[in-house]
């Protein structure tokens, strides 16, 4: 299938970043979930049919303002369910990550560090005994990758956490997203280890997954880290424009490529990408697969970002 099939048809109001207008599959859990009704949260989660599902919607639910009194009367209820337990500690995560802000550490006051990591602390209590119980559990590992990166557990401990769950859940294109973070200098990596492993996942995965757009968010941060993201000279780059375009055609624009839960962000890393280097011609594809549809990451690194999504999708259809 055509992977510029797909997308909603562009229209003068512009993208959204809603992940519930992007995926509507989703909005019976949002639902679910603000009628505080626990049955149809769990039924929902048990009619999903792949890890990358699972924790593409606990993620969302995480974002829930008030979720955590329905999660923690659930897990009071199911002691032995690793679903609500792994749900609840996303939940205390996102708490914490929105107090300490997504500033960069010294912007961060000691106060709102020490609030973050209590939160963290409080998810990461949960999840060691959901991974003890359950060592297969991709939702409960793929959050203690947030968490040791929360907690500065350290590279080592954080690679250790994403290959116990890539032995049973290999190219986890979440998980592969979580620990790329942690391999990026400002999270005391480097730019070798944080562009190794997108070639390596790209290289490792099958034809048409969306590992590739692991490439495009590694020069993406890779750029942002040059003087603020104010110089574009590093994304026009030959050599980065040919890494960009060999990961997009395994990857998103490959024949066996379908779409699925991911793939606004995947094509929203391509799209951006390619038009930070002024490669327009190249951001077309993807653009057309998204129409009006955009992930707020990496689109939320622009100051505006429905005015650059706006502006290098013109310049994209003109290209």
């Amino acid at each position: 299938m055509s992977s510029t099939s797909s997308g909603r048809p562009m229209g003068s109001a512009g993208p959204t970043f809603d992940p519930y207008d992007n995926t509507p599959e989703l909005i019976p859990l949002r639902s679910a979930a603000q009628a505080g009704h626990w049955p149809a949260v769990r039924a929902f989660f048990a009619g999903l049919d792949s890890a990358d599902k699972v924790c593409a919607a606990s993620s969302l639910l995480a974002d829930i303002p008030g979720v955590e009194n329905l999660l923690e009367r659930a897990v009071a209820e199911l002691p032995g369910d690793p679903l609500p337990r792994t749900l609840l500690a996303e939940r205390y995560v996102h708490i914490g990550w929105g107090i300490r802000s997504a500033a960069r550490a010294k912007h961060v006051s000691r106060e709102q560090f020490d609030q973050f990591h209590a939160w963290l602390r409080r998810a990461e209590q949960i999840l060691i005994d959901v991974c003890a119980e359950q060592p297969a559990y991709a939702p409960a590992w793929t959050v203690r990758l947030t968490t040791a990166r929360g907690l500065e557990l350290g590279q080592a401990e954080t690679r250790r956490r994403y290959d116990r769950l890539s032995a049973h859940h290999p190219h986890h294109y979440r998980a592969q997203t979580q620990l790329l973070q942690q391999l990026c200098p400002k999270w005391s990596g480097s730019w070798e280890d944080a562009h190794g492993f997108a070639a390596e996942c790209t290289k490792a995965a099958p034809d048409g997954s969306n590992t590739g757009a692991l490439v495009a968010l590694a020069h993406i941060e890779h750029w942002l880290d040059l003087d603020g993201g104010s110089d574009s000279a590093y994304m026009r780059g030959i050599p980065v424009r040919d890494d960009l375009r060999f990961a997009a055609q395994v990857s998103v624009l490959h024949p066996a490529y379908r779409p699925d839960w991911s793939s606004v962000g995947a094509h929203s890393a391509f799209a951006l990408a390619f038009s930070l280097g002024g490669h327009f011609a190249d951001a077309a594809p993807h653009f057309a697969f998204l129409g009006d549809r955009a992930s707020e990451f990496p689109w939320d690194y622009m100051s505006d970002k429905k005015a650059a999504f706006l502006k290098f999708r013109k310049s994209a259809t003109e290209a």
